[in-house]
């Protein structure tokens, strides 16, 4: 095994380490070669969590895609026809995506490309920075291979941002949005070269052809960054955030806001977490009047799930600070029960517009308190009662457990004894040392 698959298989999680094997088994079996690349193994490299697996494959992308959804249990996300590429949802949370290796050939800036097949040094090639232009071997033959055409791996130890050609926002205007992330939340330096290359597409108006779901997608990507604030006002300052609304300019980007909810999100909820995208969307949109909001929030194409839980959200969020400051919640349970199985993104609109000292200081209880003391009672200690697993006495017998642990007083330490020195003998009345004994 080389170092890069050492790496790659300590770096992901079972879920993630289970849709590499299947997808090395699957392009196996179909007799072509298939690499893990763009995104994925950039953050493995540089040490991140991985949030979505890249696979790119010589060709049939669509249906080892689709034989790998089928294999694992997942779903088929979307499918991109002309550019050959699958998304995927995989068990365990993972997402994942296969593509074809393939040249793009685009006659206007954003317009519909000529697609052909390419060799994978010519697919990465064809990328946006050299970051993101790498890829690893997975098959048996040249495993843990590390492609590298650009030399991604000394701007990702530089820390710097270069462009794989001098065509990459002519052919993708969407990738001047990309850029702005990457260079706020990786904390990277673009290269000079890349900055004149932006400059440039700026004064020509490339931008122009990017779609605003473009800009939605990116801004999504932000929104549980640290680095999200800086980014959005780097946007507007750009007269990028118009693609989403003109109102979404000067006072009425909510900066202030968004940096409390950063706050709060970093600082309060444990780290991985899951949620908090809609209440993000609900600061970012907050200072706009209703018809400005609706028409901001078209472009991210919220699901009717979403949709209807940003809708909720105001009153969610009512009713649970209308709980957490009842005179009735007086046992850590309580506290406990009200917040257990609510949405991250319910709490965080209660911990951005509470001004209940009560209310704060429960919810950050239940996190740095709580929430692991109730995880100290297994379903083992549970089964030990004489309960069977899946059924309602048992949850029942594991929520009284919970609770009777939640409330159960410390348990006080005695002191240890202090150690008893002996004082030292009379000498003439005097303390002093005890006269040597004589060896005579």
């Amino acid at each position: 095994m080389s170092d890069y698959m050492f790496v790659l298989e300590s770096h992901l999680d079972a879920s993630q380490n289970r849709a590499v094997e299947e997808m090395k088994r699957i392009a196996t079996e179909a007799g072509m070669n298939v690499w893990l690349a763009g995104g994925s193994l950039r953050d493995v490299l540089r040490g991140a969590a991985i949030r979505d697996l890249d696979f790119t494959v010589e060709r049939d992308a669509l249906k080892a895609g689709k034989a790998l959804a089928a294999a694992l249990g997942g779903r088929v996300v979307s499918e991109d026809a002309l550019k050959r590429g699958i998304e995927l949802e995989l068990p365990g949370n993972t997402a994942a995506s296969v593509s074809n290796a393939r040249t793009e050939k685009y006659s206007r800036p954003g317009g519909k490309p000529q697609i052909a097949p390419a060799t994978i040094h010519e697919d990465l090639l064809r990328r946006d920075f050299t970051i993101n232009a790498m890829a690893l071997a997975l098959n048996r033959g040249s495993r843990g291979l590390l492609i590298d055409p650009g030399n991604g791996q000394a701007d990702l130890l530089g820390k710097e941002l270069r462009a794989t050609n001098p065509y990459i926002f002519f052919d993708d205007p969407a990738r001047i949005f990309r850029l702005i992330r990457f260079e706020h939340a990786l904390g990277f330096q673009l290269a000079p070269r890349l900055r004149s290359q932006l400059e440039n597409a700026m004064i020509e108006g490339y931008f122009a052809g990017a779609p605003a779901t473009a800009l939605a997608c990116e801004i999504k990507a932000l929104a549980l960054d640290a680095s999200a604030v800086p980014a959005l006002e780097a946007y507007e300052r750009m007269g990028l955030l118009k693609a989403i609304s003109p109102a979404l300019a000067g006072a009425k980007l909510n900066s202030a806001g968004l940096a409390k909810f950063e706050k709060l999100l970093h600082t309060v909820l444990p780290p991985g977490t899951p949620g908090g995208w809609l209440a993000f969307l609900s600061i970012l949109t907050e200072k706009l009047s209703a018809r400005e909001r609706a028409e901001a929030l078209k472009p991210f194409d919220l699901p009717k799930a979403e949709a209807d839980g940003l809708k909720q959200l105001e009153a969610s969020g009512k009713k649970l600070e209308s709980t957490l400051k009842s005179a009735r919640v007086t046992r850590p349970s309580h506290v406990y029960e009200a917040l257990a199985g609510i949405s991250t993104d319910v709490v965080l609109m209660v911990l951005y517009t509470s001004a209940q000292r009560v209310v704060q200081d429960r919810i950050r209880a239940y996190y740095q308190k709580y929430l692991g003391q109730a995880q100290e009672i297994t379903e083992e200690q549970v089964v030990a009662t004489g309960v069977k697993p899946g059924t309602p006495k048992f949850d029942k017998a594991l929520k009284t457990m919970v609770a009777a642990h939640l409330n159960a007083r410390p348990r006080k330490v005695p002191p240890p004894e202090p150690e008893v020195v002996p004082a030292p003998p009379m000498i003439n009345g005097r303390p002093g040392r005890k006269p040597a004994q004589s060896n005579a």
